[in-house]
């Protein structure tokens, strides 16, 4: 068993949280030496071997909720000694090939997405089947024990939907729009799903381009200008939450903006009244997690979860949680 560094370990651990917990909100250069620090800046705490951990996700150019997750995966890398390599693509059969090829570099881990799982069930079984350990993480809970994944680091999405239908309701609203950015994704499709569950209004499920903004601007637009009952949209990530303010604005029309996942334009849209609420996943815990348990799996042989989903969300964030969460957004955080 490899040994862990003592104080030493310690302190340059203590010194880093310092560093992070006294980040400005401000911006400037302040704020970005704190996105720095976040980005896994620092030294090893353990002295176990220099393993290779792969992460290869479903996102496209561009996407900065995977920024988020992969600022919480390289800190995690760092602290612990590992070599981290991320790739990603927003075509599946793209995104399986990914994950062949970390197999033939013989990562000694690799954490996947599985946003659209036939299309990454024989990658994944390939990976297992040459005794690479595989966390899957954010999307593919259900799919995750029958690839062969150790566990799965996420939300579940159909109870986050659930969770919007019944804020829904409690906010009075009596029909939504629910925005899926990604056709195919059965993650967007689940958390849609369970907004209808229990939502006691009506439900529409709009389908738009997520790569073209201006699309999607045009197409909600249009939606809220057919239909005036429309009294609240739901988006399903944090970047085209600010582009259905936009759509409503063009739209006259005086439905809610609510969203899925956060960032710092949604943390300040939550503090100006421009948007309800917000679903956080927490996507810097999604990607920490993932490699620190693989880790504590090469090192340990440790298993999260007993077979069932290690939950990170979801959480509704109001306007009265937005001050206090700016900071971390602002840093790549949250």
């Amino acid at each position: 068993m490899a040994r862990f560094r003592t104080w030493a370990g310690i302190a340059v651990a203590g010194a880093l949280c310092v560093s992070l917990a006294g980040c400005s909100s401000t911006g400037g250069k302040r704020a970005e030496d704190a996105r720095k620090a976040a980005s896994a800046q620092g030294k090893a705490a353990v002295d176990t071997p220099r393993w290779t951990f792969a992460m290869i996700t479903h996102s496209g150019d561009g996407d900065t909720f995977w920024d988020i997750v992969q600022n919480g995966a390289k800190q995690a890398a760092v602290k612990d000694n590992i070599n981290f390599l991320y790739s990603h693509d927003d075509e599946a059969q793209q995104q399986a090939q990914l994950v062949d090829a970390a197999v033939d570099k013989k990562v000694d881990g690799i954490i996947v997405t599985l946003a659209k799982p036939d299309a990454l069930k024989a990658s994944v079984a390939r990976a297992v089947k040459a005794g690479i350990p595989v966390i899957t993480v954010n999307s593919g809970s259900a799919e995750s024990e029958a690839f062969g994944a150790l566990t799965h680091i996420g939300q579940d999405e159909t109870v986050a939907g659930e969770a919007v239908g019944e804020e829904l309701n409690k906010r009075g609203k009596k029909k939504a729009v629910c925005v899926l950015h990604e056709q195919g994704n059965v993650g967007h499709e689940q958390r849609c799903a369970g907004v209808a569950k229990t939502f006691t209004g009506d439900v529409q499920n709009l389908y738009v381009t997520g790569t073209n903004m201006p699309d999607v601007q045009s197409a909600i637009e249009a939606k809220l200008q057919a239909d005036t009952s429309v009294d609240a949209v739901v988006t399903l990530g944090a970047p085209y939450a600010d582009t259905a303010v936009k759509a409503k604005q063009g739209a006259g029309s005086k439905a809610e903006i609510d969203t899925f996942d956060l960032n710092a334009k949604v943390a300040a849209g939550l503090a100006n009244g421009s948007l309800g609420f917000a679903v956080d996943q927490q996507p810097y815990l999604q990607g920490y997690e993932s490699v620190d348990l693989l880790w504590l799996y090469r090192y340990n042989d440790d298993v999260l979860g007993g077979g069932k989903p290690v939950l990170t969300g979801p959480q509704i964030i109001t306007k009265d949680q937005a001050a206090r969460l700016a900071r971390y957004t602002e840093r790549g955080t949250r």
